[in-house]
């Protein structure tokens, strides 16, 4: 959960916001048709310069390309009015029109320098100065410039005096990638408080944040209410696994998915995945492993039957693991010979290895481990440790402590491939 995928996208909204179409010309009488957004800000508001309706023309005419989606032709029509005009109302609202137009690009630092300069204007109205600030904000959260988006926040609350529950939410993310997990903690639920439809996200953010301050329980309980409250949805779902499995809480990991599947919820090969993995941990540490490992190759068996998961070949060495496991070994090597053809790794033969030592099929098994061997394992001390077995079984003496030596480099297997060297009377 450390990851937030998609949360500064937050910026591209809020960017759009107070870009209208139809910019008004002063005049001595004006007063405004609309309610103030910060009637309680403490900048004095600055007098409308925009008397031409030649600006007010090209402006208009910028903005509507704009919220069009036409990029190209906003940028040329807003960089003339820039350029050309002599108000400093029509010239700042250009900038907010270009800076959105960097942004959309993932131009961040384009978009940061766009809406200082707006803002360094001078003239622009208090609610759309404001607006521009708090966008800035979200923008520098999008360029990872977490703590100056925390002090653009800062001075945008002081100055504007509006309380927002999406202003929060989005110091709780700068605070949380700043690792300051309290505060984030304290930003997030303050956003959650004020308003009756929160963000999902800001849960994705309350959660990594407990997560990574070490407060599991929070985060399964969190999870899990967000999923009661929300059933059926697959991001609410998934959080709640995760949450659960981070935590250690394997059973109730299990139960969850497995009432999930019943339903037809279990959708992913993830979520497939991860279920075979469980059940064969859990058979694994069990007394008797048969029924859980069983489940496993039930379950992934599943999940490709149904196209969900991939006949890849990491999938088709767990599923031979679960069927070793489960003592169906003929099936097991079925699984890891569909594996050998498209595997990255020699893991799929060093199982195959495994299998052919407990057969005392010692030539076979040392050809199978030298192809895992070359073409790279996982776990190179326990690798070596096979094939020294299969030099054993073919009186190879010489090669067996060769393979041995390697083996007791290795941390993994170091203590027991010592213990073989001194058995056959070699020093370590």
């Amino acid at each position: 959960m450390k990851h937030i995928p998609g949360f500064t996208m937050l910026a591209g909204a809020i960017l759009s916001l107070g870009l209208a179409c139809s910019p008004v010309l002063a005049r001595e009488h004006a007063k405004p048709k609309q309610e103030q957004q910060y009637p309680d800000a403490t900048r004095v508001a600055p007098k409308l310069d925009l008397t031409s309706e030649r600006d007010q023309k090209n402006l208009q005419a910028g903005l509507q390309s704009l919220n069009a989606g036409d990029s190209a032709k906003a940028q040329t029509e807003l960089q003339a009015v820039l350029d050309g005009s002599r108000s400093k109302y029509a010239q700042a609202t250009a900038l907010r029109g270009l800076a959105m137009i960097k942004y959309n690009a993932a131009d961040y630092k384009g978009a940061i320098g766009l809406l200082q300069q707006a803002l360094a204007n001078g003239v622009l109205p208090n609610d759309d100065y404001f607006t521009v600030e708090y966008v800035l904000a979200a923008a520098q959260q999008a360029d990872g410039q977490y703590q100056a988006s925390l002090d653009t926040l800062a001075k945008w609350r002081a100055e504007g005096k509006k309380v927002t529950a999406d202003s929060y939410a989005l110091e709780g993310n700068d605070q949380y990638r700043l690792g300051k997990y309290p505060e984030a903690i304290a930003a997030v639920k303050k956003a959650q408080s004020l308003t009756d439809k929160p963000n999902p996200q800001w849960n994705e953010i309350l959660m990594a944040a407990y997560s990574a301050s070490g407060q599991t329980d929070q985060v399964v309980q969190l999870a899990q209410q967000d999923l009661a409250a929300h059933p059926g949805d697959p991001v609410r779902l998934n959080n709640a696994i995760g949450a659960l499995t981070q935590a250690q809480k394997y059973p109730e990991a299990i139960s969850l998915m497995e009432s999930a599947r019943s339903k037809g919820e279990l959708t992913t090969e993830a979520n497939y995945v991860l279920l075979t993995k469980l059940y064969f941990n859990q058979a694994q540490s069990g007394n008797n492993p048969a029924p859980d490992a069983n489940k496993a190759v039930a379950t992934l068996k599943e999940g490709i039957d149904k196209g969900v998961v991939k006949p890849s070949a990491d999938n088709y060495v767990l599923l031979g693991k679960a069927e070793y496991l489960a003592g169906n070994t003929d099936e097991a090597m079925k699984d890891y010979n569909k594996a050998l053809p498209t595997a990255k790794d020699g893991e799929p033969s060093l199982q195959i290895a495994n299998i052919l030592l407990s057969e005392s099929k010692y030539s076979q098994a040392r050809a199978m481990i030298q192809q895992g061997i070359s073409k790279g394992v996982q776990h190179k001390g326990i690798a070596y440790l096979v094939l020294a077995e299969s030099e054993r079984g073919l009186k190879h003496k010489a090669a067996q402590i060769a393979a041995l030596k390697v083996a007791a480099q290795d941390p993994e297997t170091a203590e027991r491939a010592k213990a073989s060297l001194r058995k056959l009377g070699v020093k370590n």
